[in-house]
């Protein structure tokens, strides 16, 4: 079993990417995930020269479709990931459907990626996400039950956020995630946000443990069926970061707490 660690480009978009790669490299990262911007083909070509140039994966990310009328919102879907499929990433995390839609929907959305997925041979994950067909615990729990080749990159941040809890009451929710998970956001949340100021401080030790507890239950039942898995640490910028009034400062260095996750899951799971 081997584990990778990919770097966010969310938060270094004001950097060249060739300089952006060489922090990610020389950090000790595997590989960058990121989006692409639809039907660019230059900057398609130049992310792949630049990655293969510093010998860094790539995660394609997916988030851009929004539409609220369903019949375009698939069509859009569909090109969206076709997209992605021509970087040849290692594979597709996509921010899936609306929290809004009705279930059958979603698992309409969920069935083109399925499509796509199966013609193209790249795997398709769909995120854990607040504003998604799986923004809380309990509805993806609904989907997970329905589709049992439904796959998972899970944030369990958005769903302390959303439930207002570190999630204690909804364990088994917890454990069938922890089943279909390829793919891990590894972002510490907590019960009133999304995401912590600074996951080394010591009033945050309570969230940070619940969530490497759950890291944890991933990284074994991968090992248990001898799969890879990959992580990204994605504590997000200001204002996802929190940040001082007025000044807006974030509270805390972004690319620095996102190494140290990533150093701290390397030492963990080596």
């Amino acid at each position: 079993m081997k584990i990778q660690y990919f770097c966010p480009l969310w938060g270094s978009e004001h950097l060249p990417f060739e300089e952006f790669c060489d922090q990610v490299a020389e950090a000790g990262y595997d590989g960058v995930e990121t989006y692409f911007t639809l039907g660019d083909q230059k900057e398609l070509r130049q992310k792949d020269e630049v990655l293969k140039s510093r010998g860094l994966g790539l995660v394609a990310q997916h988030w851009q479709t929004t539409n609220t009328v369903i019949k375009e919102h698939l069509k859009e879907y569909r090109t969206h990931l076709e997209w992605l499929v021509s970087a040849n990433p290692q594979y597709i995390n996509s921010q899936t459907g609306r929290d809004w839609f009705s279930m059958e929907d979603n698992q309409r959305i969920i069935a083109v990626a399925k499509e796509v997925e199966k013609e193209s041979g790249i795997k398709i994950v769909h995120e854990t996400h607040r504003g998604k067909f799986s923004f809380c615990a309990a509805r993806t729990r609904e989907f997970l039950e329905a589709d049992p080749e439904l796959r998972l990159t899970v944030d369990f941040s958005h769903w302390c956020n959303v439930s207002e809890s570190l999630l204690e009451d909804q364990q088994d929710a917890v454990g069938l995630a922890v089943a279909r998970a390829d793919h891990v956001h590894a972002r510490v949340g907590h019960a009133q946000g999304p995401q912590v100021s600074d996951p080394r401080a010591p009033e945050f030790e309570e969230a940070l443990n619940a969530h490497l507890a759950w890291w944890d239950q991933v990284v074994e039942v991968r090992r248990a069926a001898d799969e890879d898995l990959t992580f990204v640490p994605e504590f997000g910028p200001s204002p996802y970061l929190p940040a001082q009034p007025y000044t807006l400062q974030p509270l805390a260095d972004q690319w620095d707490i996102n190494v140290y996750m990533m150093k701290l899951l390397k030492a963990r799971y080596s």
